[in-house]
């Protein structure tokens, strides 16, 4: 009789090296390890010095059946502790990851009987270039997108956005002169879409430029995998994904992620994380010393970068509201120099604020405390924010994120949109109106309404619980 190994599925899992990929595709990858997959993790070698750093030398020694493994990134060795230039990165892992990856399948499949053969991959929607793996190696694959539905079908679109002319830009005044304001009303699954609630990338001159031909190019390799997965519940965006679901017949919706983690009991997966940076918990005990839904909670992500002078508005704005605040500040918000607040500012907010570097989120946006988050509109931020009930001011920065500032506030009604050229003034009268005004109770209301459905699709029986063991069931098995 053969080892029960050669029974048992093995999942390779492959995020894009950044936090706001690498949190999601951990979390999928504990969901399959809880319906009986053995799990290969593969992070960059840049990324796993990263974890190890912020996470201790144990952070990544895992379970016999979850295991880590690393391949190169294809950039000039760096101990920054920084997310990487991410025009760099996508060139990079397009043209020089296939065949590291490729030697990792290889290795793996001659691991011995305690590994059993990988039998499909999942891969992160813009590592692409692991389509040519799979086919190689005869294996089912499907493709994670951790943007929004809306952020993908916005990618889908740059194609004809090109072909139309509406990009590339004729010159970089039309991001200011009221050209972005250009209604798109040709986008099934979207209405009222102007260009400035695409993706950001169309904001661009050049033809050439990295990242609108990168996403061309992955949204294109879509249809070469088995599925498409999105951490999104049918409920949130309905009409997108039905759309998504007519251009690719087999999507499934799994989300929102961190709630159906609530499924899995096994203590030994938490010591499994995937913060980048270190996380500070102390905050936690801070809002425990606070009123109910009294506090602003403030962070923009792992990769957004302003100005000193931005930082300062933001600064200014959040003293002079008045109201208690939590404010995560990474070492390199501030492009290329150290982010200074200050020190009057400093002075003057002492006690009723907090300023740290990282902080367990999740954790942070359902504590009783917090009562509105602003934020960049990432992807998990915002499913974070549904989760915890807690409505939001928007201040995109680049990518999917103006996508998700305009469904927060058009089509949800959970949000509200802070100007790019930030303010202090309409700082405070946002801060004011979220925690205060009439509109933050609206938006509280609807945001309460979308986290119970987000409850009920992540529930036993719900539509994304039932959507995994269909993704299972159909495609990895």
């Amino acid at each position: 009789m053969g080892s029960i190994t050669e029974y048992k599925p093995h999942a390779v899992c492959i995020p894009y090296p950044a936090q706001g990929h690498v949190n999601p595709m951990l979390k999928l990858a504990k969901l399959l390890h809880h319906n009986g997959f053995h799990i290969t993790f593969v992070n960059t070698e840049y990324n796993h010095r990263r974890l190890l750093k912020s996470r201790g030398a144990t952070a990544l020694d895992g379970l016999p059946d979850f295991r880590f493994a690393t391949i190169p990134d294809g950039l000039p060795p760096s101990d920054a502790d920084a997310t990487q230039d991410i025009p760099s990165l996508c060139a990079s892992t397009t043209t020089t990851c296939l065949e590291p990856f490729c030697e990792l399948l290889t290795k793996l499949n001659s691991s011995g009987p305690e590994v059993p053969p990988v039998s499909c991959i999942v891969s992160d929607g813009v590592m692409s270039f692991t389509v040519a793996a799979a086919e190689r190696f005869r294996l089912p694959e499907v493709l994670f997108w951790t943007t929004s539905a809306c952020g993908l079908l916005g990618y889908t679109q740059y194609r004809k956005l090109v072909e139309k002319g509406y990009t590339p830009l004729q010159d970089m005044s039309q991001v200011e002169n009221g050209y972005l304001e250009t209604t798109i009303d040709w986008v099934q699954g979207m209405k009222d879409m102007r260009l400035r609630d695409f993706p950001s990338f169309i904001r661009t001159t050049d033809p050439k430029d990295i990242m609108l031909n990168f996403l061309i190019q992955e949204t294109d390799a879509v249809p070469r995998a088995k599925a498409l997965i999105l951490n999104t519940f049918n409920a949130l965006e309905q009409d997108v994904v039905d759309t998504l679901s007519f251009m690719f017949p087999k999507v499934y919706t799994v989300g929102p992620l961190h709630m159906m983690m609530n499924h899995i009991h096994d203590e030994r997966l938490k010591t499994i994380q995937s913060s980048l940076w270190k996380e500070d918990s102390e905050c936690v005990k801070w809002l425990d010393t606070k009123d109910p839904e009294s506090v602003v909670y403030v962070n923009f992500g792992s990769i957004t970068v302003m100005t000193a002078q931005q930082l300062t508005e933001f600064a200014w704005g959040l003293a002079n509201s008045k109201k208690p605040f939590l404010w995560i500040i990474r070492p390199d918000i501030v492009a290329g120099e150290m982010a200074m607040l200050p020190p009057e500012f400093v002075e003057q907010t002492k006690d009723r604020s907090l300023l740290i570097s990282w902080c367990p989120q999740e954790q942070v946006l359902n504590h009783q405390a917090i009562g509105g988050f602003l934020t960049h509109s990432g992807w998990n931020s915002t499913l974070e924010s549904i989760g915890g009930g807690v409505p939001v001011i928007c201040w995109p920065f680049f990518a999917e994120q103006q996508t998700n500032c305009r469904y927060s506030r058009v089509e949800w009604e959970m949000g509200m949109e802070i100007d790019n050229n930030v303010k202090r003034d309409e700082v405070e009268m946002m801060v004011r109106e979220l925690m205060d005004g009439e509109k933050g109770k609206k938006m509280k209301e609807k945001t309460m309404e979308w986290k119970r459905k987000a409850e009920e699709a992540t529930s036993f029986g719900g539509s994304s619980y039932l959507n995994l063991e269909k993704l299972i069931k159909e495609q990895l098995l």
